[in-house]
């Protein structure tokens, strides 16, 4: 099981990191490992709510089923998905205010048969890269918006 964390203090507002976070039509501009729908999505996230991706991680494309897991609206999100092999990934954002601004957390645990030994830590280490990638370009958006 690979798993990843990392939590940042952000300039744009809780409100502001929320419209960004929970409009899939965004995903592709701040979470790096999301490259395109493969099914439209649903315009509210919402539990139960079913989202179909394809991400690419250490340059391998996995088409993944997520599942809305939760919503706190303007707090957390979470989503579980499946892919292919049997991989299951679970991610969680958590946003609270700081400052005049927000910290963003987000977490992420991957398993499965292929997410073991060698390639399991190589998953944990390019999922860290992402999620610096991840957090740099939401502020970004999340400020402009």
């Amino acid at each position: 099981m690979g798993h990843i964390e990392a939590s940042k203090d952000l300039n744009a507002t809780p409100d502001g990191l929320w419209a960004v976070v929970s409009d899939p039509q965004t995903w592709d501009k701040w979470f790096s490992i999301h490259e395109r729908w493969m099914e439209e999505p649903p315009a509210v996230l919402a539990p139960g709510a079913t989202l179909t991706a394809k991400i690419v991680m250490l340059g391998m494309a996995n088409k993944i089923e997520w599942v809305v897991e939760s919503v706190e609206t303007p707090n957390k999100l979470v989503l579980s998905g499946t892919g292919m092999a049997g991989v299951k990934v679970q991610f969680s954002f958590d946003i609270t205010a700081e400052g005049g601004g927000s910290r963003f957390a987000v977490s992420g645990d991957f398993e499965g048969a292929l997410i073991k030994g060698a390639l399991g830590k190589a998953v944990e280490k390019d999922g860290l890269t992402q999620l610096d990638k991840t957090l740099a370009a939401l502020d970004s958006l999340a400020t402009t918006a």
